[in-house]
């Protein structure tokens, strides 16, 4: 199975939820135009808060839909766009990437992932119980967080349902992801 793009989402503003769209545009160094994410520099409400000259790290949200299938055998119905992903993926283990990992979507866009996505309290918001459902234990004690990866946009270009994703690992020694 090639490793592809499920659906897409953005939203003007900070709202939880993004709205599926037929195709998004990427933009080098900025992420998703029209997303209320988009910009060079943070644009979380939390980090803003914190230091608003961060660079933003969070530029595009992507999700594994096989999150949505193992949510499901848990009671929980989510669709893309749902828990606030830019690209909703399938066939790919995005929690497994190393840092620094190049994904190339469509016929030119690539974004490199920084870090995990730490679920908010918002998640409970949405569905109650559903913070718990994105978070795992390994065999050993350490937290899994299941909620999508972050990336920044190397390369724009349009991106919609149904375009291949490639994976381009990084030089080894690879560092994990961790939550930015």
């Amino acid at each position: 199975m090639i490793a592809s793009v499920l659906s897409v989402s953005l939203r003007a503003g900070h709202s939880f939820s993004k709205d599926v769209a037929p195709r998004i545009r990427l933009v080098t160094g900025l992420g998703v135009e029209g997303d209320g994410h988009y910009g060079a520099l943070v644009q979380h409400r939390s980090r803003v808060r914190v230091n608003p000259l961060q660079p933003n790290l969070r530029q595009a949200h992507l999700i594994q839909s096989e999150l949505f299938d193992e949510l499901r055998d848990r009671g929980f119905e989510i669709a893309p766009g749902d828990l606030g992903e830019n690209i909703t993926t399938r066939g790919i283990d995005l929690l497994a990437c190393p840092v620094g990992t190049i994904l190339r979507v469509g016929a030119q866009a690539r974004i490199e992932l920084t870090g995990l996505r730490n679920p908010c309290r918002q998640i409970d918001a949405f569905r109650d119980g559903l913070t718990a459902a994105v978070l795992d234990r390994t065999a050993d004690g350490h937290l899994i967080r299941k909620a999508g990866v972050m990336g920044i946009v190397l390369t724009g270009g349009d991106i919609m349902p149904g375009d291949a994703l490639f994976v381009d690992l990084p030089p080894e020694p690879h560092r994990p992801l961790e939550p930015v």
